[in-house]
């Protein structure tokens, strides 16, 4: 796993550090409500960017943005996923942030 490129931003009169992940978990993820779950924790923690299926039907995509806090513990949390996955592998991509969305998607399969 790289590491995050760095980005700050002032908030609240704090500097944050601002990243970007691309993440690809592996295993059984598909069927057993990874999506919507991804979804609710992103939210809790404040993290924007997307979900999806990928057509193999074993792999679950995202993008995370926000905090690197933020974004770590999704990315944690997607290590197990919710109650009947078995997340086999997850690859993590730091990319540059790019502040591109407003909250946290599930896409269409792709």
């Amino acid at each position: 796993m790289g590491q995050p490129l760095k980005v700050k931003k002032r908030i609240y009169s704090q500097d944050v550090e601002l990243v970007r992940a691309h993440i690809f978990v592996r295993g059984k993820v598909q069927g057993v409500f990874f999506r919507q779950s991804m979804k609710d924790v992103a939210n809790k923690y404040g993290v924007k960017g997307w979900v999806r299926n990928r057509r193999d039907g074993r792999t679950v995509e995202a993008v995370l943005e926000g905090p690197k806090d933020a974004v770590l513990k999704v990315i944690e949390w997607a290590r197990v996923g919710p109650p009947g996955a078995r997340v086999e592998d997850l690859e993590v991509k730091w990319e540059e942030y790019k502040g591109e969305f407003n909250d946290f998607s599930i896409l269409p399969t792709e």
